[in-house]
């Protein structure tokens, strides 16, 4: 991931610079509005990360220590955390095989007694299909949560993805499609979340947006609940507001690059690149490949083969069940093969606006010639 940063972000930051006023304040204010209206929602609270901000929404949505929240152990460890942090369980569903994204058939499976809430991650910007979840989660009285970190710019049956969970946290950090360094935001039409998540983000006090601090004689301070400090600078804003005018422009190159690597890897045997489900269109933050048995060199044998031919690719998505901080974690209640399974056999490719055609062809001939390599694994066909 390489961001495409221009002068129409130094400007913003200098004009914020030069206006005094770098700490959260009105260019927050305008990123917020700006950037809920693009999602199709009514409200947006900036945070420092997505981290903090799936944190709050927890919060906000009712979350109390001792419930059970259904996450897939697919996805980067800070969605398993933020349920950890509130003092609830992560309780572990697995995911589909194509589009690496909880279904309502994985999350049913595994609701207990204490389950109130589920956490559904857009994974790599691939949109998770939200509707058969929402019905569950209004059968079974829970909160729908939206992990779309890295997904603005996705969609779901024609709107952008988030629009129809209770809550949704993003994320603007630099591997994001629209990045704003760190930062992150949540996404509501519900008034009363949204006002308590703008308390929260400021030691939860009480008032907590920026015009009372600038009056002469500001009102008292008060301090209902214990807080935090998730502040967004209006630095990190301004360059939002200039991202998120790039947004559909980014979208379509990173879209246009997924596509070239689809033709170019069609006939390849042992190699799967994940698409735009039916339902939905992908940012690509992401551009992930499953390493079939047919491929001559397993996972770990292709990643090896890229680096030594000067290409950066990584691993696929972890299986948080997997991982130490995790380990022996009683969220595990049913085996998870489909997710142990895309954790140990993907790879992510280099996608990022400014890659040159030069660039995506030298990706191309290395995955081909790896193609062609002499066989390191077992023949799956015992040949």
């Amino acid at each position: 991931m390489r961001p495409w940063l221009g002068r129409g972000e130094t400007d913003a930051v200098i004009r914020v610079m030069d206006s005094g006023w770098m700490a959260q304040g009105p260019r927050t204010a305008e990123f917020e509005r700006a950037f809920a209206a693009a999602q199709g929602v009514s409200l947006g609270v900036a945070m420092s990360s997505g981290t903090a901000a799936l944190h709050v929404a927890l919060l906000v949505a009712g979350v109390q220590p001792g419930d059970d929240v259904i996450v897939p152990s697919l996805s980067f460890v800070a969605t398993s955390n933020a349920v950890t942090y509130v003092g609830a369980r992560p309780v572990f569903a697995d995911v589909d095989l194509e589009t690496g994204t909880v279904t309502a058939a994985t999350v049913d499976e595994v609701i207990t007694p204490r389950t109130t809430a589920i956490v559904a991650v857009d994974q790599g910007g691939l949109p998770v299909d939200l509707a058969p979840l929402r019905e569950l989660c209004d059968r079974h009285s829970l909160a729908l949560v939206e992990d779309a970190a890295g997904s603005a710019g996705s969609t779901y049956r024609g709107r952008p993805v988030g629009a129809g969970a209770d809550i949704t946290a993003w994320s603007f950090d630099a591997r994001a499609v629209l990045t704003t360094g760190e930062g992150g935001m949540l996404t509501t039409d519900n008034p009363g979340w949204a006002a308590r998540a703008r308390r929260l983000r400021e030691h939860s006090m009480d008032p907590s947006s920026p015009e009372p601090l600038a009056q002469a004689l500001p009102p008292r301070e008060r301090y209902p609940e214990i807080g935090f400090s998730y502040r967004m600078t209006d630095l990190q804003a301004a360059v939002g507001l200039v991202q998120l005018g790039k947004l559909p422009e980014m979208v379509r190159r990173r879209r246009a690059l997924a596509a070239d690597y689809r033709d170019v890897f069609a006939s390849v045997a042992g190699l799967r690149l994940v698409r735009d489900p039916q339902y939905g269109t992908s940012n690509v933050q992401s551009c992930w490949v499953e390493v079939l048995p047919e491929f001559p060199l397993d996972r770990e044998e292709l990643l090896e083969w890229l680096s030594a031919d000067g290409i950066s690719a990584r691993r696929g998505i972890m299986a948080v069940h997997l991982q130490d901080a995790y380990a022996g974690h009683s969220g595990r209640v049913r085996p998870l093969p489909v997710t142990e399974r895309l954790a140990g056999s993907t790879i992510v490719l280099p996608v990022f606006h400014t890659m040159t055609a030069e660039e995506h062809v030298r990706v191309c001939a290395s995955l081909l010639a790896a193609a062609e390599a002499p066989r390191r694994r077992p023949d799956p066909h015992g040949s």
